[in-house]
């Protein structure tokens, strides 16, 4: 498997902006879990893990960016979400050292909760005009304004995580198989359940976050048919304070783990941080979201309880842009960042994930990858 134009610039982003602390550090939990020790759930028999990892890394052409001007227009929360535009940032950040680009060219503009189209529209224009060429929107937020935005600057490079604009030949997008990653999460919360009952939190009730709550369920109904699934969404569609609102990401969890969940995984944005807090408080258990959350600073004070996380390479896809666009090879780019090229994945930073369950991930993974098991995108 080659992972496009990344080599090892994918490590050096993981070291230094997603595992800033060491996986071995020591866990208040006091060692491994072993897989499925206690658990009420009657298990699948799962498939076989392949004799070695498929995952390689293939070292890219090095660009020179010293003349560019890069821009990155982030989603609500902007840096320090412990997740999705920390992930962003963390690919903006190393496109811009690897390139060579300009600290002085570069330019990072932020979202405010539930603004209008007019403010999105006037972030990209403001970054356009002002010159900087390529630019990347973080998250679909910007699709109905890159509709208006990207035909007025025809010769800028625009990339869209998360979404498309039909039509608009300079917006390149930038989209994930969520579900994937969040299958996997589903495995470990199933293996990890002492109550066989899980729970699921979502930042906003819309397509996107059903993408991850889909593939969740399905991977933890996978492993074990009889497991119980509630879940909860902090905020409908069209309100998206849902992602950055962490006392209510607290009382979500909270609801679920008063049921009995005794796992609980959120794709909520900065709104999982308080989904952490509540599960330190209840004694449970967690998965990570986005990034290896484990080892976000954010998140320190309860990092303790993430088991594991799945991993939605933002930062790969971000870097990969950037490098891409640089290069004038945008068409070399995945069309959608998946498992089979890297764009998902999961980690177990924390030591809670013994070697079993660990090759237990690995045979779902390449059953995944080898198009054994479809991965449904809806609940």
């Amino acid at each position: 498997m080659r992972r496009r134009m990344r080599g090892t610039a994918v490590a050096a982003i993981a070291l230094t902006s997603l595992m800033v602390v060491s996986a071995c550090a020591k866990d208040s939990g006091g060692g491994t879990t072993p897989t499925g020790s206690g658990s009420a759930c009657e298990f699948s028999t799962p498939p076989t893990a392949p004799a070695t990892s498929s995952t390689s890394a293939a070292s890219g052409d090095k660009v020179d960016g010293s003349a560019l001007k890069i821009g990155l227009a982030y989603d609500i929360g902007g840096r320090g979400d412990a997740s999705f535009n920390d992930l962003a940032a963390a690919g903006f950040d190393q496109a811009i050292k690897d390139m060579g680009v300009k600290k002085e060219n570069t330019r990072e503009l932020s979202a405010a909760p539930n603004e209008d189209e007019a403010a999105k529209q006037t972030r990209l224009r403001q970054l356009a005009s002002e010159g900087f060429n390529p630019i990347v929107g973080v998250g679909f937020a910007y699709t109905e304004s890159l509709k208006v935005v990207a035909p007025e600057f025809p010769n800028v490079k625009f990339g869209l995580v998360d979404s498309a604009v039909e039509g608009a030949a300079n917006v390149t997008p930038l989209v994930f198989a969520e579900q994937e990653g969040a299958f996997l999460a589903g495995v470990v919360a199933a293996y990890q359940s002492k109550n066989c009952h899980v729970g699921f939190v979502g930042g906003v009730d819309i397509p996107l976050i059903q993408k991850f709550e889909a593939g969740y369920n399905q991977g933890a109904r996978t492993a074990a048919p009889k497991v119980k699934i509630d879940k909860k969404y902090i905020t409908p569609a069209g309100d998206f304070t849902g992602f950055q609102d962490p006392p209510k990401g607290q009382e979500a969890a909270k609801g679920l783990i008063d049921k009995g969940a005794d796992v609980v995984y959120p794709a909520a944005g900065a709104s999982g941080i308080g989904v952490f807090a509540a599960v330190k408080q209840a004694g449970v258990l967690a998965i990570g979201c986005d990034a290896d959350q484990y080892n976000q600073p954010a998140l320190a004070a309860n990092r303790d309880v993430i088991v594991a996380s799945s991993l939605k390479r933002v930062d790969v896809a971000v870097y990969d842009f950037f490098h891409a666009a640089a290069a004038d090879k945008l068409a070399s780019l995945p069309k959608v960042f998946d498992l089979k090229v890297d764009g998902m994945g999961y980690a177990t930073s924390g030591g809670k994930i013994d070697a079993k369950l660990q090759g237990i991930l690995e045979g779902y993974k390449k059953d995944i990858v080898d198009g054994k098991i479809k991965v449904a995108d809806t609940p």
